[in-house]
């Protein structure tokens, strides 16, 4: 039924509008000016440009000549920039971009970790602990020793050759520096490092101490920081990055709180920074005559040409690679960073002892929420702020039944009382497809991908193959293997790899119910190429839909895994762990922030892996590794917030053919002035057919709102919930990353402008659910539609009493916005007027406006607006 009332509104809706503005127009002709719609442009709701940090420095490496003097290579002149230093959050990445290094050669096939130690000329890009002010104790100074790396190789040189010690030469190297064994003082006990001390072979120590002061030598394994083990739960972000023939280089860094490293230990009390050190090759003292191995060693320049690659790992030039990122040469050309980061997330829970008040729903408002709560709980005026990520059918289901005073959802939800539901808008953000895809031979990140809806149907119903293992399913035999290899997207997404990967069969997603589905869903139900390929219309090179799939029926809160297709292989593992392959290679989760940080890690969820446990003489089947860098494939739906936070990148979605939108705060604008409100007091909707004719409209915008019951509410409860809607909607659209303010990912909602109309929404919504509506006398008649929709019941007001006077419509703010002209001025009422053609008017007036009245409530009471949302 509730379906079948919005298709009727969608058939009456163009009819009516059509017959009012015809009627209107003959009426007031030439009485009304329209003033033009006052523009919202992104500029205004964007946070403050330019680089956070920003740095230029001359570095030139000098060598010293037998008779003392000296000669220098030409003066590199070097600028370092960060976007982003302030209030970071663990496994937030900021972006380092520099430009005038010398150029890398031989670059490694996996810029990470030690992986990245085989190269000539690379960037450094480390986290440590400390800041660069000699006037701070040492225990906060920034120094080698606090800085992270994940493997001894990156930080100790143990046992080398003459020919290998090139350090031992370094111009600016102490005295101390330049001895057989260095590093350390006291060094340490061969109990400890065995290997450390061992004539004639050379040793140096960069040994790593901890947050609490724990001394770790790094001079094997075991004598490394547990953070550092083989199999840590998050792979190394320390990187030797590249810097092309140009100079010029970025990487999206990924900082670390004390909460992923403890040993490392930055914190909102803890001053960090962040290090970059560009490769300039060691400055050389004056060597021996006859010239040493060592000498020699210090003067290398380098094996590999600028802009080549070393997948083969072959040895380079000690004196110009990263693995000495810590000689006095290198160390004294490093730019640091310093970083701050935010309030932990438990922060709340250990300052303020109150009972939280706990808002459920939507993890669209996650990354508000973090730092909106700080300002709630650190302030006593204001009650204890949780937001509690469920699916936002749970949250409206608690919210309704009176187990949480309010719910966070991005679209209207079917009551079930009579009990009349306000939407307050409370951030603008959406979905987007995340994505980590990288161009072939070594040549960086992809970063313009486009996607249509076609393709996304052709993901979410399974229809690629994924491997051998797939060819065999009936109806789809003929199909790619995976969408890298789908003519279709090589023809939108030219120069990309076509090796094929089982992850390149999927987009990864929710397990859950969620608005965001419904919005991706409806992306796809509104495009006649998809859905006609969801109805079994092959596309133009034959592919066919996955027969499990053939004509469902989108758009849908929650994404069917229908697919029974169990293949039949000689394999030992799979005949031992039968299982539905495509199942395996979907692997839902719970959350948009798993599929975040998924793509963040490259770690693809499928669970196709095979191992064989000799314990116990079996076979089972697990996840697959994570992606070599170089070689990295992998689409998910991430919120707007998430892909702020962790640096993924974001597809561009087709809307008119030949146009495809990427998410920006412009984009998003676009698609909010196309929403139209359900009532007063509901919420805006979205139609994706209006996105589909515009060329600036971003598919995957929506609003969340803040949903609350206007009748029945606990008092304490109401206030609660209007303070938060006002406070959310105030001070809370300030664009920031400090405690209430709003992060990235979200566009703010202004008091005018295109976000003019929600701004107005919150407060009356507001306003509501302080007042809470009386409940109803027992004979009154119930409320038309109760149950079908929480934004028509909204907007009901309860019946007058005898001889009150009915209460007075307030319009809406005359402000123009975006969508069209602003209202026509109200004359003052207190001003007599005549005239004697209105006079005639007047009695034709009247019953145009009862006949408007009537025609407005019966589609309101008929028909009701689709439930997706921006």
């Amino acid at each position: 039924m509730i379906r079948l009332q919005r298709r009727r509104r969608r058939t009456l809706r163009p009819l009516v509008a059509t017959v009012l503005a015809v009627l209107a127009s003959v009426l007031v002709a030439g009485l009304v000016a329209w003033v033009p719609a006052e523009a919202n442009g992104p500029a205004a709701a964007a946070a403050p440009g330019g680089a956070a940090y920003s740095k230029t420095k001359a570095l030139t490496r000098v060598l010293t000549n037998e008779d003392g003097t000296t000669y220098s290579f030409p003066t590199n002149s070097v600028t370092v920039s960060a976007d982003e230093t302030r209030n970071l959050r663990g496994r937030q990445r900021i972006l380092i971009e520099w430009k005038g290094a010398q150029p890398s050669g031989g670059r490694a096939s996996n810029p990470y970790g030690e992986n990245g130690l085989q190269q000539e000329y690379p960037v450094v890009v480390m986290q440590c602990r400390g800041v660069d002010d000699p006037s701070l104790p040492k225990a906060k100074q920034l120094r080698p020793e606090t800085c992270w790396t994940t493997s001894v190789a990156q930080r100790s040189q143990i046992s080398r050759s003459e020919s290998e010690a090139s350090w031992v030469h370094d111009l600016y190297a102490t005295a101390a520096d330049k001895g057989r064994v260095s590093g350390m003082t006291p060094p340490p006990s061969a109990k400890d490092c065995p290997t450390a001390d061992i004539a004639p072979f050379y040793s140096r120590l960069t040994p790593f101490v901890s947050r609490k002061g724990v001394l770790f030598p790094a001079c094997n394994a075991d004598r490394m920081p547990p953070e550092a083990a083989v199999g840590a739960a998050f792979p190394p972000h320390e990187i030797a990055a590249f810097t092309d023939t140009a100079g010029n280089g970025s990487v999206q860094f990924e900082v670390r709180s004390d909460i992923e490293n403890e040993s490392l230990g930055c914190s909102h009390q803890v001053d960090c920074s962040v290090v970059v050190i560009p490769i300039n090759g060691l400055s050389c003292d004056q060597p021996s005559t006859p010239a040493t191995s060592a000498d020699k060693a210090c003067r290398k320049g380098g094996r590999f040409e600028p802009g080549s690659s070393n997948f083969a790992n072959d040895g380079v030039d000690q004196a110009v690679s990263p693995s000495l990122w810590w000689s006095a040469s290198n160390w004294r050309n490093r730019f640091s960073i310093p970083i701050t980061f935010g309030l932990p997330p438990g922060v709340c829970d250990v300052l303020d002892p109150r009972a939280p008040t706990g808002f459920y729903g939507s993890e669209l408002l996650a990354q508000a929420a973090l730092q909106w709560a700080p300002a709630y709980c650190l302030n006593k005026k204001r009650f204890k702020f949780q937001h509690n990520k469920t699916s936002d059918e749970a949250g409206f289901r608690l919210m309704e039944s009176g187990r949480a005073p309010a719910a966070v959802v991005s679209s209207e939800h079917e009551r079930r009382t009579e009990d009349p539901v306000g939407y307050a808008p409370t951030a603008v953000t959406g979905f987007s497809v995340g994505y980590v895809i990288d161009r072939p031979d070594n040549a960086g990140e992809f970063a313009t991908l486009r996607l249509n809806a076609r393709l996304l149907a052709k993901l979410m119903t399974q229809s690629y193959l994924g491997s051998d293992l797939g060819r065999d399913h009936p109806g789809m035999r003929d199909n790619p293997l995976a969408i890298m290899t789908d003519p279709e997207f090589v023809a939108l997404n030219r120069g990309l790899s076509q090796n094929v990967q089982e992850v390149g069969a999927t987009l990864l997603s929710l397990s859950e119910s969620s608005d965001v589905v419904e919005q991706v869903t409806d992306y796809i139900a509104h495009d006649k190429e998809a859905m006609a390929f969801v109805n079994g219309k092959p596309d133009t090179w034959g592919m066919r839909v996955n027969p499990a799939y053939k004509r469902i029926k989108l758009p849908t809160s929650t994404w069917p895994l229908l697919d029974s297709y169990i293949p039949k292989t000689e394999n030992t593992c799979r005949q031992e762990n039968p299982g539905v392959y495509f199942t395996q290679l979907a692997a839902p989760v719970t959350t948009l922030r798993k599929i975040a940080e998924a793509l963040l890690d490259a770690w693809p969820n499928v669970q196709t892996r095979c191992d064989y446990d000799a314990a116990t003489k079996t076979y089972k089947l697990g996840r697959v590794d994570r992606q070599s860098y170089g070689s990295r494939f992998m689409l998910g739906i991430v919120s707007l917030g998430d892909a702020e936070r962790f640096g993924l990148r974001s597809a561009a979605l087709q809307t008119k053919p030949g146009r495809y939108v990427a998410p920006t705060d412009g984009s998003i604008a676009a698609a909010v002035s196309l929403t139209e409100q359900d009532g007063k007091l509901g919420p805006f909707v979205l139609d994706q057919k209006d996105v589909r004719g515009s060329a600036r409209a971003y598919p995957g915008a929506m609003v969340v709102y803040t949903a609350a019951r206007l009748r029945g509410m606990d008092e304490e409860d109401a206030a609660k919930v209007a303070q938060f809607i006002r406070v959310s909607t105030s001070e809370g659209q300030r664009a920031g990353t400090g405690n209430g303010e709003l992060p990235e990912g979200y566009l703010p909602i202004r008091a005018k402008g295109v976000t003019g109309r929600l701004y107005d929404a919150a407060q009356r919504v507001a306003d509501a659910v302080e007042k809470q509506t009386p409940a109803r006398e027992p004979s009154a008649e119930p409320t038309p539609g109760a149950g079908s929709g929480g934004g028509g019941g909204g907007t009901v007001d309860p019946p007058a009493a005898p001889g009150a006077e009915a209460p007075v419509a307030v319009p809406p703010s005359a402000a123009p916005t975006a969508t069209g002209p602003a209202e026509a001025v109200v004359t003052d009422p207190t001003t007599a007027m005549s005239s004697p053609m209105a006079g005639r008017l007047m009695p034709f007036l009247l019953v145009l406006a009862l006949l408007g009245g009537l025609v407005g409530s019966g589609i309101r009471f008929f028909v009701r607006p689709p439930r997706r949302q921006p």
